[in-house]
Order: structure tokens, then C-alpha cells, then sequence
């Protein structure tokens, strides 16, 4: 279980021991900057978080407080129309792009198959840094091909 600023989330099966650091191989690949090594350490089911935040439903008029919300998972849409399905390496690298964003961890296949199931164009990695990463065409569906 993750707490943290009296929230409490469930871990899912298989993600009880995470401490919420980035997996060694995919650190390495990302810090030589070789994508080839970074999708090896994607495909071999390196564990991403994926942000999900509150997103307001309704406000009060008067205050402009929230009065209803719900939670959702967080894309990026690009100028051109792209959009990427946001994930990160570590607690620390998802804490530098929102400090709020409550962690759900899963195999970084998962969420490709979860990005083109939603009609992602790719997948967004660490993009608050120090290294970003994006896994779109090709690399987005053979990730998603991979099992965990």
C-alpha cells in the first residue's frame, strides 16, 4: 500500500516489495541514452507508474471549490494532435511533474497495451526528466506484445 498526505492506494498484485525506485536496467539504458537498450528494459517488464489525479466535475459558483471529482489517468495531447499516455520511472520522477499525482504501478507492457487501448499515440516517460523518453509507432506495439 502507498500512502502519503492521508491518501491510501492499494498496490497491485505482484508490486507489494516496490519501493518506488526505477528499475536498474532501464536507469542504465535511459543514462546511455540507447533506445534499443531503453525498449530491452521496456519488453522485460520494467515496472512504470502511471500518474492519476483528480479531475474536477463540478465547482461552487461561489467559491470555485470543487464539489465533485473524479480520478483519470493523464495524457498529453502535442500540437499536432499526438497524444502520449504519461508514465514514470520512479516515485522521484513523478513527484518532480506533479507532486499530487497518486502512483498505480504496472509492467511498462501493460501500459503500452493500455495506451493503444485508450487511442494513445505513444507512451510519455519522465517528462519532467532528468531523461525523457517516448515509445510511439512501431516500439508502441511491440511493447504492447510483450507479456509480463
Amino acid at each position: 500500500m502507498i500512502e502519503g498526505r492521508g491518501r491510501r492506494l492499494e498496490v497491485p498484485t505482484g508490486f507489494a516489495d516496490d519501493d518506488g525506485t526505477v528499475d536498474a536496467a532501464l536507469a542504465d539504458a535511459l543514462e546511455s541514452n540507447d533506445a534499443d537498450a531503453v525498449l530491452r528494459a521496456l519488453c522485460s517488464g520494467a515496472r512504470l507508474l502511471v500518474p492519476i489525479v483528480a479531475v474536477a466535475d463540478d465547482r461552487d459558483p461561489d467559491t470555485g471549490a470543487d464539489t465533485a471529482s473524479h480520478m483519470a489517468s493523464v495524457s498529453l495531447v502535442q500540437e499536432d494532435g499526438r497524444r502520449g499516455l504519461l508514465a514514470f520511472t520512479s516515485l522521484e520522477t513523478l513527484r518532480r511533474w506533479d507532486p499530487a499525482a497518486r502512483p498505480v504501478p504496472a509492467r511498462a507492457p501493460d501500459v503500452a497495451r493500455a495506451a493503444v487501448e485508450e487511442g494513445a499515440d505513444g507512451i510519455l516517460v519522465d517528462i519532467a526528466g532528468p531523461v525523457r523518453f517516448a515509445v510511439d509507432g512501431p516500439a508502441l506495439g511491440l511493447l504492447a506484445g510483450f507479456a509480463p
